[in-house]
């Protein structure tokens, strides 16, 4: 019986608290749920889509009017079709480079879901990139931190390209192994855990800093993040408030960065440290630094001031991608729905929950959390969803540690990851790598690369017998 069934009538207004789902040509099935099951159906509020598959993380928000489906379809193409070499006669998608990592956002996150590292038959890395930076030394230096957030390494800038035009040389290639190590449960089961061990060769212009810091991201999925970003601040404050009354160890903080638009520093939402404050800046910084595209919030080409590539070859004008451009993608990356939930009636489902509650993992991976009211984005406005996060950031300890900080967040501390869709990843993007560098392969390994605040929790999942960690996968995959 799939259940799922019965969340797809509730989306075409067929459902109530009594619903009738059907197999096939078998006979009827009626599944009753309470209210508290309808909403945790809804992950993503009226927005939800009941449609499964390979295109899960593609769909419009369920309640987006028909008037507005238009405006996700041109955003939709910008996103997914690439960019060119300019001049073109495609002068609405030319300006590519000279350096870049992808010539089109879909590459990186793959059918808007979730990157992984390269593979060891991959010359590039593709859906996943690498932030560098040098430490902050001078009182110029850090003051310059107010508003950058890092300082850019000095000839390869915040990050690495590594493709480029032809007639320009890629700043280099990414090279990744690993370490394994093993993490034993109490009752003798082992999983080996991998770390990575990143470096960058063929380097083409100039040796980097010695004191350059790295750090590995792979795409993050682009479900929800209108929802995410329509969270109350005042919400969030009391999200750190409450961690800090309860004093068992978990004690997250806002990131503050730099608005773009506004000049003055905000809360940041968005990135692996919650660098970027709303998704139109997010979008327009991937733009510039990850298409080599100048636009009007980041109007210079990603090029340090000691490479002249960018000065000699041709642009695409002052601004590759345009505010109406950035104005689409806002609003299509805004009003990607959340798939439903399934399975949540499913006994293991729900054991596996009370286990994840038990193991204090809801201090951080909240749920049931209200959107602002926003007569502006109506789809997005007084939603009820189910994120399972805080968006604050908490210090992971030293072996999920990048060593390097970011506005305020320090080198052990990352945004918590939503986990609503997390059970899709694999139909959607056809593997199961996850956290910030992709580097747990399973959704095991990345709970037990939990350290820092979230030490008790991954010790207590270590206590569990071979049938509650199966229940707990359960509800974590039901997401």
């Amino acid at each position: 019986m799939k259940l799922l069934l019965a969340s797809a009538a509730f989306f075409v207004g067929l459902l109530s608290s009594s619903v009738s789902a059907s197999n096939h040509q078998q006979s009827t099935t009626k599944i009753t749920y309470s209210s508290q099951q309808l909403q945790q159906l809804k992950s993503g509020g009226n927005t939800t889509t009941a449609k499964t598959g390979a295109n899960a993380f593609s769909l419009p928000a369920t309640n987006l009017p028909l008037s507005k489906r238009l405006d996700f379809s041109v955003g939709n193409s910008f996103f997914r079709n690439p960019w060119v070499q300019a001049p073109a006669t495609t002068d609405a998608r030319d300006g590519l480079g000279p350096l870049f990592n992808t010539n089109g956002c879909q590459n990186c996150h793959i059918k808007d879901g979730r990157g992984h590292p390269p593979e060891s038959n991959d010359t590039n890395a593709v859906s996943m990139l690498v932030r560098l930076s040098v430490p902050a030394i001078t009182p110029q230096q850090k003051q310059q931190l107010i508003i950058s957030g890092v300082i850019a390494e000095p000839t390869y800038g915040d990050q690495l390209q590594d493709f480029s035009l032809p007639g320009a040389k890629p700043e280099g290639q990414i090279v990744l192994s690993y370490k394994e190590h093993a993490v034993m449960f109490t009752n003798g089961d082992v999983v080996m855990l991998r770390t990575p061990q990143l470096n960058i060769e063929q380097l083409n212009y100039g040796a980097m800093a010695t004191d350059v810091m790295l750090s590995a991201r792979i795409a993050p999925p682009m479900i929800g993040l209108g929802l995410l970003e329509q969270i109350p601040e005042s919400t969030l404050v009391e999200f750190a408030q409450l961690q800090q009354r309860q004093n068992q160890g978990v004690s997250g903080k806002l990131n503050r960065v730099w608005n773009v638009q506004l000049q003055q520093t905000v809360v940041g939402r968005f990135g692996w440290k919650a660098g970027q404050p709303n998704l139109m800046q997010q979008n327009a910084a991937a733009f510039n630094g990850d298409v080599g595209l100048t636009n009007r919030l980041f109007s210079k080409e990603n090029c340090s001031d000691k490479q002249s590539v960018c000065a000699e070859m041709p642009n695409g004008g002052e601004y590759e991608a345009s505010d109406e451009v950035l104005r689409f993608v806002e609003f299509y990356s805004r009003h990607l729905a959340v798939p439903a939930r399934r399975n949540i009636v499913d006994p293991e489902v729900i054991k596996g929950e009370q286990l994840f509650n038990d193991a204090g993992c809801n201090s951080c991976h909240r749920s049931q959390i209200k959107t602002a009211k926003n007569p502006d984005l109506p789809a997005l406005s007084e939603q009820m969803i189910n994120p399972y996060t805080d968006l604050l950031l908490h210090d992971m300890g030293v072996g999920l540690a990048d060593h390097r900080p970011e506005f305020l967040a320090n080198g052990q501390e990352w945004r918590t990851a939503p986990l609503w869709g997390l059970g899709y990843t694999e139909e959607v993007n056809g593997h199961t790598n996850f956290l910030h560098d992709g580097r747990a392969r399973t959704v095991m390994e990345a709970v037990l690369w939990h350290g820092g605040e979230a030490q008790y929790s991954r010790d207590v999942v270590l206590t569990f017998t071979q049938p509650q960690r199966q229940q707990l996968l359960a509800f974590l995959n039901s997401l």
